[in-house]
């Protein structure tokens, strides 16, 4: 190993950026962090895409996403069919 290395052109940070995806900082219960953990530990995957997985289905739930952004489901084909029946 060197003496002394030279950092002056050296930048803080990640060293691969990860694109299409932000750092912040939040603030979640004990419990709501060691729930993830566990079934993150237990599928093999890490508890923060956990829970970025927990809240993408959220926002694709038909409750949160816009009409023309939900997914096909048999709730939504139901409601659908309804609308249209009650329409006629």
């Amino acid at each position: 190993m060197r003496k002394q290395y030279d950092f002056s052109t050296g930048k803080r940070g990640a060293v691969i950026a990860s694109p299409g995806k932000t750092r912040i900082t939040i603030m979640l219960d004990d419990d709501v962090i060691e729930y993830f953990r566990a079934k993150a530990e237990a599928e093999g995957v890490g508890y923060q895409t956990k829970i970025n997985a927990m809240l993408r289905g959220v926002l694709q739930d038909s409750a949160f996403a816009p009409e023309d952004e939900r997914p096909l489901t048999i709730s939504v084909l139901r409601e659908v069919l309804r609308e249209e029946l009650h329409a006629s």
